[in-house]
């Protein structure tokens, strides 16, 4: 009698992790409202293009900071950050936030 509850114990772990290692993980989003050039992304996640010729007026009304590359994909390096409630030209390519 033992060893089958121990069989089954085992066997409901065994079933808990398998189920646990094929769930996907979720993707967070900032929450809240991003402005681009008066253009709003609610609950914005991942990389925005800013303006090609002139630079772009972002508006960070999200719960994330939003970081200004000098790359088009968010890539390069970090111009500057664009703190939650800030509102700042983007002096660069592109802009992530999470």
């Amino acid at each position: 009698m033992k060893v089958r509850r121990t069989a089954g114990l085992l066997g409901a772990c065994a079933a808990a992790a398998a189920l646990a290692l094929a769930t996907p993980g979720t993707a967070q989003a900032a929450h809240g409202v991003l402005f681009i050039d008066g253009a709003p992304n609610h609950d914005p996640s991942g990389c925005f293009p800013l303006g090609d010729f002139a630079p772009s007026e972002v508006a960070n009304f999200t719960d994330e900071v939003a970081w200004v590359w000098d790359g088009a994909n968010c890539d390069g390096r970090v111009v500057h950050p664009i703190l939650p409630g800030r509102t700042a030209i983007g002096h660069g390519r592109s802009l992530f936030i999470e």
